[in-house]
């Protein structure tokens, strides 16, 4: 059972989450590993799973104002895609935003993977659009007290 824990960029797994992400979400589409880091990387939150050493699973938000932001990179290891691991990281990141204050939560999905937020409870809005070369679309939640 994999450990989830929010880190900071100096935590020794922060280079693992890196990994992770640019194999799971960059690497298919062709792009570099520079390409996975954002310029709001530090202050953005950072929750990640991890298991004897290795991390398998993360979820990032970036608030964007008092009150919200967006999510973003979401990534869990091929090997354990379909187990529930995606959903009890953006449950614990929902959690923890509550205890922060926040109360709503906006995304861009790539288009296969919208059902998967629409059972977390997200609503698609405005028109889709083509974001590194595949269709997303917009999607947002207000998080429930």
């Amino acid at each position: 059972m994999a450990a989830l824990d929010f880190i900071h960029l100096d935590h020794p797994l922060y280079a693992r989450e890196l990994d992770l992400r640019f194999r799971v979400l960059r690497e298919p589409l062709g792009h570099t590993r520079e390409q996975v880091l954002f310029p709001f990387e530090a202050q953005s939150l950072h929750l990640i799973a991890h298991d004897a050493g290795e991390v398998v699973g993360c979820v990032l938000f970036h608030p964007e104002d008092a009150h919200g932001g967006r999510l973003f990179q979401m990534a869990v290891a091929p090997q354990l895609q379909g187990q529930g691991l995606g959903a009890q990281l953006v449950r614990t990141l929902e959690t923890g935003l509550r205890e922060r204050g926040f109360t709503h939560v906006h995304l861009h999905a790539r288009a296969q993977v919208v059902p998967f937020y629409e059972r977390l409870g997200y609503a698609v809005h405005g028109e889709p659009f083509i974001d590194v070369g595949i269709p997303h679309r917009h999607m947002n939640k207000t998080l429930a007290p």
